[in-house]
């Protein structure tokens, strides 16, 4: 496998989050379980401590909108107004560290520099956001799966890579069916670009043909 160089938009944090460590309370969630609500309060933040995590918004006609997938040490639930914007549930069994946010002025001179990490990881969400956008607006069905897998792939260290999502959840996530993002998998599995392991497991054969599918 070509080595992958890390997007520091998508790649796990780059700064620790250890001012974190002994605040707030950790909790558990089961596969599918809900961590919090959308509209709900967001008098509260969290960071995945283990497993994967997806934000989801159900739209007026019924259909769900993805918002992003979050893993171990990133902050979800950064909201700029008084509400959770999307719903937050385990994709699988996770672990979650639940801080409120009043609960910083506590910590003095600390809280202030947890509150700095907060506005940089804010920012890193928000051009996480933008590349979102741009690639439900601008990119072909091939393309958008080729990204996503490329950015699965980018968030391990090893060969293999795991998604934790199913097809479904892809598939709302990149705007496609599911007929479509099976299409494309198998499209990209033909031309050596990826081989999957199950459904579930997947190795990038061509990093660089990869990486130019998606730059195109």
């Amino acid at each position: 496998m070509t080595a992958l160089s890390l997007s520091p938009s998508l790649a796990a944090p780059q700064q620790p989050i250890d001012a974190l460590g002994h605040i707030g309370v950790r909790m558990t969630f089961s596969p599918g379980e809900e961590i919090y609500a959308q509209d709900e309060d967001a008098d509260m933040f969290y960071r995945v401590i283990r497993g994967a995590v997806r934000t989801t918004r159900l739209l007026s006609d019924g259909r769900r909108q993805i918002g992003d997938f979050y893993y171990a040490g990133d902050l979800i639930g950064l909201e700029a107004g008084p509400v959770h914007r999307f719903s937050a549930e385990a994709l699988g069994c996770c672990e979650i560290q639940v801080i409120r946010k009043s609960a910083l002025k506590l910590y003095g001179d600390e809280g202030v520099k947890i509150e700095r990490l907060i506005w940089a990881e804010t920012a890193r969400e928000l051009q996480r956001t933008q590349e979102h956008v741009m690639l439900l607006g601008r990119k072909s069905a091939c393309e958008k799966v080729a990204s996503f897998l490329l950015d699965i792939a980018r968030r391990f260290r090893g060969e293999v890579a795991e998604l934790p999502m199913g097809r479904q959840d892809m598939a709302d996530y990149l705007g496609l069916t599911i007929e479509t993002v099976s299409r494309m998998v198998t499209q990209l599995q033909t031309e050596g670009l990826v081989r999957f392991l199950g459904c579930r497991r997947f190795e990038v054969r061509n990093a660089t043909g990869l990486a130019c599918l998606v730059e195109t």
